[in-house]
């Protein structure tokens, strides 16, 4: 990672171009180093906000809540993908290398920047290339029915080939993967019949056309070339 000055108040330092994680052997590590980070703004699709939360219970503080979350993050994700963090954790400025189980049985490698992470919650954001450019923030907090695990996705697809694909069945890949992610987190905390609540509002219909050259990062085509390179280096 190229950077300027400490972290500071939980926020990562400024980011130029992200470094390339260390990975295990096992994992595809392509397609984080060198890539800038991509927010909202230097998306191509729709901007959504998707909301998804779970009640925990009264038994459990939200920042206990939050620290397991941070501890534990890969390990409450649906099976067949992988999070590969940082032996330091899930700490403001590090970066993680994400493998994810795509239609079709294919593997997008991609990863994710800490932006910011506290007591309260923390927020990865997205590289060049990625399915979409945005935030996810991972917060926990106090209502009546006892503490309440959410996610908040501010997203929009990262190029036209990724917007066709929310379009015909992403969204709800998207979806079932933080549904299932948190209805395994109230599991783990001992909530026997999760009901994970979840709200999706489009912000902007509009397509960001300038931003169509994104295309050349996609992570699924070059994490598709590289499958296809590999196996023929086998043979």
């Amino acid at each position: 990672m190229s950077a300027e000055g400490p972290a500071a108040d939980g926020w990562a330092p400024k980011v130029d171009r992200l470094a390339k994680p260390a990975a295990p052997d096992e994992a595809t590590n392509i397609n984080v180093g060198g890539r800038r980070v991509a927010g909202p703004m230097q998306g191509f699709g729709k901007l959504w906000k998707k909301t998804y939360r779970v009640t925990i219970g009264d038994t459990i503080e939200p920042a206990e809540v939050v620290a397991i979350w941070r501890r534990d993050f890969g390990s409450f994700w649906p099976e067949g993908n992988r999070f590969y963090g940082p032996i330091t954790g899930l700490e403001p400025g590090e970066v993680a290398l994400l493998n994810l189980s795509m239609p079709g049985g294919m593997e997008l490698s991609t990863g994710v920047l800490v932006l910011y992470a506290d007591d309260e919650g923390f927020t990865l954001m997205t590289p060049e290339g990625h399915q979409f450019a945005g935030w996810i923030t991972f917060s926990a907090f106090a209502r009546e029915a006892g503490t309440t695990a959410q996610v908040e996705v501010l997203m929009r697809s990262s190029d036209p080939i990724y917007e066709i694909g929310m379009t015909f069945g992403g969204h709800r890949i998207e979806d079932e993967f933080w549904e299932a992610t948190l209805t395994n987190l109230a599991r783990s905390l001992g909530v026997t019949e999760p009901d994970v609540e979840s709200q999706t509002e489009c912000m902007d219909k509009r397509r960001q056309w300038k931003r169509v050259g994104n295309v050349r990062h996609n992570a699924a085509v070059r994490s598709g070339v590289y499958r296809v390179r590999r196996i023929g280096r086998r043979h």
